[in-house]
């Protein structure tokens, strides 16, 4: 298994435009009160703490890679190799480039099988928050 966390600020920030827009979840409220609900883990997802402490401990009984969000914007390519390495795959410098350019967020963003673009505003309005923002 391959775990990406990410900086604790920045999903709270994600979250809540996530949870503007997503049309299945009631309103979550002002931002000015949402940081402490997702603290609280009194959000959709629950407590973000939890989340990552308990993968972190399963890695002692199996083999899952942490990585960070913050390390793939950073150097991608370091990172991707972290995870051929992890699975155990060669793949030479051609197909991490290829990799690397279909992963990136300019590219993802304007693929509408990622940025759901392509669903119903009824499920997600775009117009309140896209999904991919930045």
């Amino acid at each position: 298994m391959i775990y990406l966390a990410r900086n604790a600020k920045d999903v709270a920030v994600s979250f809540y435009h996530f949870d503007l827009m997503n049309n299945f979840q009631p309103f979550p409220g002002t931002w000015e009160e949402y940081p402490e609900k997702f603290m609280t883990g009194d959000v959709a997802y629950g407590s973000w703490f939890n989340h990552v402490k308990g993968w972190w401990k399963k890695k002692e009984e199996h083999p899952i890679l942490f990585l960070y969000y913050e390390d793939m914007k950073e150097n991608p390519k370091e990172e991707i190799k972290k995870i051929t390495r992890f699975l155990e795959k060669n793949l030479n410098d051609e197909i991490l480039d290829k990799i690397i350019h279909h992963t990136s967020f300019e590219v993802m963003k304007d693929n509408p099988l990622v940025n759901y673009t392509h669903l119903p505003t009824a499920m997600l309005d775009h117009s309140k928050s896209p999904f991919m923002r930045k």
